[in-house]
């Protein structure tokens, strides 16, 4: 199992979105698009309540956080947005406490920043700035502050604002790590289902529905500017012989240590699968039918040196390969013909050999037209 978000594969965060999330540019922008109006709406309040300077103040809060929206929509960077947003935030909830906005009371507005930062960015951001934020509210609380602030705050009110706020803040810390939690164990669930989707359950090689969508990218590459690519078809020999002779088990542990040869002697960037029981597909791009016979013949030689042990003997096996390279512009359905052809005149010859289709000889490759 996953133990963090990062180790879930970047492809698989992209592709999977936990149902009813919201991503945090939107719930940001919709923060902003009711945070802009309220911050008028009380500027004007201090405006007509004589109070110009806590009105120039809000208004230009409101201005920021319009700003700092309109600035993602230009630019879309993510990080930035965040930051400001909670570089702005955290500066106007220090005025509106410091400067004791609407007689005091505006200060319970400090009660939508935990859930706010906790959510919107990393949980150890979270931790940061609500511990800064609750020494800081404890500091202004203080008598210190009182000899250089004339806050309307009670004594009651301070305590009571500083451990209910302290307990919110640990609340949303719980409750974040338990969403944070829930959302890794989706992301790793959907990454497992991913994988199963596209790989065989014993071998862990791709299965024939991946190596089929494999092959139509590398023949849409192919058809986009000529690259040429090869197949190989490989089939263990005299497989249901060995069935019978030392049963299913080492069947099965011959299959694996087939699909284990065959990953260790390709290229990263070669595609191995399980075409179906015993029989293999390797998808080679950018590999011209003499290249591919060569790999075929080298991985013929190293499945027959390998052996699994079936209690103090080994048991070895040996395979046969058949090769086909794409040519002109036949479809994958013919390649895959050729190659199936090249394998079968590979087991008529005696097995454990590798084998070209014979139009491989015949003609030149040609460029897709």
């Amino acid at each position: 199992m996953l133990n963090t978000v990062s180790e879930i594969p970047d492809k698989t965060r992209s592709q999977f979105r936990v149902t009813g999330e919201i991503p945090v540019p939107v719930l940001i922008n919709w923060l902003t698009l009711v945070a802009a109006p309220i911050l008028t709406f009380f500027a004007w309040r201090s405006f007509d309540q004589g109070d110009p300077f806590t009105s120039v103040w809000l208004t230009a809060f409101a201005v920021l956080f319009a700003s700092n929206a309109l600035l993602y929509v230009l630019v879309g960077n993510e990080t930035l947005h965040r930051r400001s947003f909670i570089s702005v935030s955290t500066v106007l909830f220090t005025y509106i406490a410091v400067h004791a906005v609407e007689d005091g009371s505006a200060i319970i507005w400090l009660f939508a920043y935990p859930p706010v930062v906790f959510y919107i960015s990393e949980a150890r951001v979270g931790v940061a700035t609500c511990l800064i934020g609750i020494v800081g509210i404890v500091l202004l609380f203080s008598p210190l502050a009182d000899q250089f602030l004339d806050l309307p705050y009670s004594t009651n009110f301070r305590v009571t604002m500083v451990v209910a706020l302290a307990f919110e803040m640990i609340t949303c810390y719980i409750l974040d790590q338990s969403r944070r939690r829930s959302k890794l164990g989706l992301l790793a669930l959907a990454s497992e289902f991913e994988f199963a989707a596209k790989h065989d359950a014993l071998t862990g090689l791709a299965n024939r529905r991946e190596a089929l969508a494999q092959l139509e990218s590398e023949y849409e590459r192919y058809l986009r500017n000529g690259r040429q690519f090869a197949v190989l078809l490989a089939d263990i020999d005299l497989f249901k012989s060995i069935n019978d002779t030392y049963g299913h088990h080492v069947g099965d542990d011959l299959i694996v240590l087939v699909g284990k040869t065959l990953l260790d002697q390709c290229r990263k960037v070669d595609t191995t699968a399980r075409w179906g029981g015993e029989e293999y597909l390797v998808l080679l791009p950018e590999t011209a039918a003499d290249e591919a016979m060569h790999l075929a013949n080298r991985i013929r030689e190293a499945i027959a040196e390998n052996t699994v042990m079936v209690g103090h003997k080994p048991v070895a096996c040996t395979a046969s390969i058949g090769v086909a390279s794409i040519s002109g512009s036949e479809s994958i359905d013919k390649l895959l013909q050729r190659a199936d052809e090249a394998l079968y005149r590979a087991k008529s010859l005696g097995r454990d050999r590798v084998c070209a289709h014979q139009d491989e000889a015949l003609a030149p490759l040609s460029q897709p037209s």
